[in-house]
C-alpha cells in the first residue's frame, strides 16, 4: 500500500512577512498623508511648545517657591496661545493647500513612474510598450 505524506511548510518566513507588512503600512501612511491639516497641527504644537519653554524659563528665574502660580500662568499662556494662533495658522496652511496638493499628486505620479520603470527593467514586454508609446509622442 502506498501512502503520501502531505506536509505543509510555509513558503514565506514569518519574520520577513511581518517586516514587509510593517514597511507596507509605513508606505501607505506616507502615501495617504493629509498634509494641510497635519501641518497646521504640527506648526501650532511647535509654536505653543516654544512659548511654554520660554515661559517656563522666565517663571523659573522669578518664582521662589510659588510653583502653583507658575503652573497656572504657564497653562494660561498655553491655552491662550492655542486659542489665538489656531485660526491664523489654519489660514496660512490653507493658503498653501493647493500647492501642497499639487506637490503630493506630482510625487505620487513620480513614484508610479518609478515603479513602472522598475517593472520595465525586469520585463522586456513592458519595456517594449514604453518604447512604442514614447516613439509615438
Amino acid at each position: 500500500m502506498t501512502a503520501f505524506a502531505h506536509t505543509s511548510y510555509p513558503s514565506v518566513h514569518p519574520g520577513v512577512a511581518r517586516i514587509s507588512r510593517v514597511l507596507l503600512s509605513a508606505k501607505n501612511f506616507a502615501y495617504n498623508f493629509n498634509g494641510a491639516r497635519n501641518l497646521a497641527i504640527v506648526l501650532l504644537s511647535a509654536i505653543v511648545s516654544t512659548l511654554l519653554v520660554i515661559v517656563n524659563q522666565v517663571i523659573d528665574t522669578y518664582t521662589d517657591g510659588h510653583m502653583l502660580a507658575a503652573w497656572i500662568l504657564m497653562w494660561i499662556v498655553a491655552f491662550s496661545a492655542i486659542a489665538l494662533l489656531a485660526t491664523p495658522i489654519r489660514k496660512t496652511v490653507a493658503a498653501f493647500g493647493p500647492a501642497f496638493t499639487q506637490w503630493k499628486l506630482d510625487r505620487r505620479e513620480r513614484l508610479n513612474d518609478q515603479k513602472m520603470w522598475e517593472v520595465a527593467l525586469q520585463d522586456p514586454r513592458v519595456m517594449a510598450e514604453i518604447q512604442r508609446a514614447s516613439s509615438q509622442v
